[in-house]
């Protein structure tokens, strides 16, 4: 598999994710659920805020667990490519090795971003 190949693998990979955390809600909300159902939390609710609340958790942490072996797998295709190369395909993979730091940091450090935002808006009320 050349370089090219498997940036269109991962692209489709990522318009997929995109498209499943999109579709996601739309799921969550196919029982004909109403903004006054989700907000009333008594005892004969079958949908509150907190089963929304951990479908989301669970379609972020699934996304982060594929995004996070990704980034190791690609790290693995790199660094071996790397070795096995020659000098003038070392320059290039040192060349593709920057936006893939970049992307690997935004995917490790997104989960934190996230959480901080959620921990921060979690106390506010309407």
């Amino acid at each position: 598999m050349n370089v090219k190949t498997i940036q269109k693998v991962l692209t489709v990979l990522v318009l997929v994710a995109i498209t499943v955390s999109m579709v996601s809600p739309v799921v969550l909300a196919a029982e004909d659920v109403t903004p006054k159902d989700i907000t009333r939390a008594g005892a004969d609710d079958s949908i509150t805020t907190g089963t929304i609340d951990k479908a989301g958790k669970n379609v972020v942490s699934i996304l982060q667990a594929v995004g996070v072996v990704l980034s190791v797998v690609m790290l693995i295709v790199i660094g071996i490519k790397y070795m096995m190369g020659s000098a003038e395909e070392k320059a290039e993979y040192k060349k593709t090795l920057m936006p893939y730091v970049i992307g690997a940091a935004l995917i490790f450090a997104a989960s934190v971003f996230a959480q901080v935002a959620y921990d921060f808006f979690n106390g506010w009320t309407a």
